[in-house]
């Protein structure tokens, strides 16, 4: 019978130690953890989708504030002229009224600006170019270049200029409101009143 060659044996301590099932396997190489992918280039000519814009939180709008119906009685205090009152007797209003013209032109008012009216006899320059004639004297008020003096019987033919000059040097009550009432009105931003304080009171409660 042909003998079979007999397989050599390796002694354990020549092959090493023997593995043992559990401990033999290799321990597989640990994976990286992938990061985050970089975003992939957009492509030019095609955008990516348009999200829709989250909506703008509105603030409530501040109510303007309408204008109230106009007030009659502050429309008229706006525009009425400031009252300055002289005292002085009825004979010597008219010389406080020339003083108070004098004052304005020193202060540079000029002219044209004054008006002044008397409520007795007349300034002796207005009864000077009364004397020429009405139309005259009423074309030298209309050119408006120097003070002008007017009688309050005739004031009322008379325009506005910023300073009015009242001199309370005469005639009846009525008279005085009535050339207080002119005055007021045309007088554009300086009402000078020259008289006794306690008539001219009572007339401008009457008048104004």
């Amino acid at each position: 019978m042909p003998l079979i060659p007999e397989e050599p044996q390796i002694h354990e301590s020549a092959q090493g130690p023997r593995a043992t099932p559990a401990s033999g396997r290799v321990a597989p190489t640990p994976r990286p953890v992938p990061g985050p992918r970089p975003a992939a280039p957009s492509r030019p000519g095609r955008p990516g989708p348009l999200r829709p814009t989250p909506p703008v939180q509105r603030t409530p709008r501040d109510v303007a504030a309408k204008p109230g119906p106009s007030d009659p009685a502050a429309s008229a205090a706006s525009t009425a002229p400031q009252i300055q009152l002289v005292p002085a007797t009825a004979e010597g209003a008219l010389d406080a009224a020339e003083e108070a013209v004098d004052l304005l032109l020193e202060s540079g008012r000029a002219p044209g600006d004054v008006l002044v009216i008397t409520t007795g006899e007349p300034h002796p320059w207005a009864a000077h170019e009364l004397s020429f004639g009405e139309a005259a004297y009423w074309a030298q008020h209309d050119a408006g270049d120097d003070v002008f003096y007017t009688d309050a019987a005739v004031a009322e033919r008379a325009a506005s200029r910023p300073v009015v000059v009242v001199a309370v040097n005469g005639g009846s009550e009525a008279a005085a409101a009535t050339a207080l009432s002119l005055a007021h009105s045309r007088a554009g931003g300086l009402l000078i009143v020259c008289g006794d304080p306690q008539r001219i009171n009572s007339a401008l409660g009457a008048g104004v």
